[in-house]
């Protein structure tokens, strides 16, 4: 669970380096091993795991519902799988996914909407808790799965599992996490499911179970066609979890703007449905190079060479979404000192995050004297890299949203802005190293209890 609150002050400008670090662990990819690792016949074992707040939560709530998980060594674990439906515990037990939205859809609304006689409550953190499940739901009840209180869509939630579901064809959106919460039910499903994506989201649920499941189809073309044969035994995996894109985008963002600054980012997977930010930075005149790739488990991975740059405005289109929509706030960060007018296009889906990204990271620009303007799914930010940043001041408080925080921190450390930032322990949900490796680099900040 998310440790004590505490509170983060930055207020210097960060000085010119050039480091080589190593970067926490991917989030998606530890959470996806273990929830799948559980229903694998046999014990599956994982190494260099994300230990932060929402693994945790992931694997007390695969322990309540009786999978046994040991762990062996620093980010080493064996997860002991019993098969498809062995899942259980006593009616109404309350599973607590903290903040992660991850896991409660893959897990609470995914693998448990098809196994046998579980009735739960599903709940979450603050931020959680304000999120609509209202899109997972309608998806899960295709198996016959039912929800009460009816019409309720915010958790705490209670699921009782479908006593006879089968496969059925669904069209996906453009969120990973639901079409993997229907990869997963599907597995414990009678018949074929289909599921069809026009724009390919994050596939690292595919990846993993193609290590395990021998009858996994993919059909690529215009459209991916996710083929699953339901009740087909789970073979178990070796894995190693390589280290995450999203949070390797704040460091290079920090040495982006950051005047004769070099960093290497070692390690990082740069799976093409998680490296938009990338590509977008390097289109705007961001120097970036991925070097030194190789294969590593089932991703490629590639130490990313980073350096001061004049970067562009940049006019992000909606077809770039899926592949860094949890960059957004980091990129809107750096569009307020960039010399020029920033449009961002297709964002909509950003106010059902841990927060309205949209409208905190405004607020943010608001405070610190950068215009916006906005509408459903598109923001301007009108940058001004010669604005008087001396006289203004960042505060963010009651945001329970790790990718908001960090981008202030960022903003602040590129400006020498002071920003007072409450809830700081969020960023442990994805990054428990972020405040070692920003001292690492040479920022300078306080820390409150």
């Amino acid at each position: 669970m998310v440790s004590k609150n505490f509170s983060v002050v930055f207020e210097k400008k960060i000085s010119k380096f050039n480091k080589t670090i190593s970067v926490d662990s991917d989030k998606s990819i530890s959470q996806r091993s273990f929830i799948i690792g559980s229903i694998c016949e046999g014990i599956s074992e994982v190494e260099n795991v994300l230990e932060s707040h929402d693994i945790n939560s992931t694997i007390n709530c695969l322990k309540k519902l009786n999978c046994k998980i040991k762990k062996i060594g620093k980010g080493k674990y064996k997860i002991y799988g019993k098969g498809l439906g062995s899942f259980y515990c006593k009616k109404n037990t309350k599973l607590d996914f903290g903040n992660s939205g991850t896991a409660i859809r893959l897990l609470g609304f995914g693998l448990c909407s098809t196994n046998p006689n579980l009735q739960i409550k599903l709940t979450g953190d603050k931020s959680l808790k304000k999120r609509s499940m209202n899109k997972i739901m309608k998806a899960v009840e295709n198996f016959g799965t039912t929800f009460f209180p009816k019409n309720k869509f915010k958790l705490p939630i209670t699921l009782i599992s479908s006593e006879l579901p089968t496969g059925f064809s669904f069209n996906n959106g453009l969120s990973s996490q639901i079409k993997s919460a229907i990869m997963l039910g599907a597995l414990n499903s009678f018949g074929k499911t289909f599921i069809t994506e026009k724009i390919k989201s994050r596939d690292h649920t595919e990846r993993i179970l193609k290590q395990s499941l021998n009858s996994l189809k993919i059909q690529k073309g215009k459209k991916n066609i996710i083929e699953i044969n339901g009740k087909e035994s789970l073979k178990p995996f070796k894995l190693y979890i390589p280290n995450d894109p999203s949070t390797a985008s704040f460091y290079a963002a920090l040495c982006l703007l950051n005047n004769n600054s070099k960093i290497v980012l070692k390690r990082v997977h740069i799976n093409p449905t998680r490296i938009g930010f990338y590509n977008i930075l390097k289109k705007y005149n961001g120097k970036i190079i991925f070097k030194n790739k190789k294969i590593k488990g089932n991703e490629v991975v590639a130490d990313i060479h980073v350096k001061s740059s004049k970067v562009k405005p940049l006019k992000v289109e909606a077809k770039y979404f899926v592949t860094c929509q949890d960059e957004f706030p980091i990129m809107f960060a750096i569009a307020c000192i960039l010399p020029g007018i920033s449009i961002f296009k297709g964002i909509g889906d950003l106010i059902n995050k841990e927060s309205n990204r949209i409208k905190e990271m405004k607020s943010i620009c608001s405070q610190i004297g950068i215009k916006t303007k906005s509408s459903k799914s598109e923001m301007k930010i009108y940058g001004n890299p010669n604005l008087n940043f001396k006289k203004k001041k960042i505060k963010v408080s009651g945001v329970y949203d790790h990718r908001i925080l960090m981008s202030a921190a960022i903003l602040s450390l590129l400006t020498g802005i002071k920003s007072e930032l409450k809830n700081f322990e969020q960023v442990g949900t994805s990054c428990p190293n972020f405040l070692t490796t920003i001292s690492k680099l040479g920022g300078k900040f306080e820390k409150k209890n």
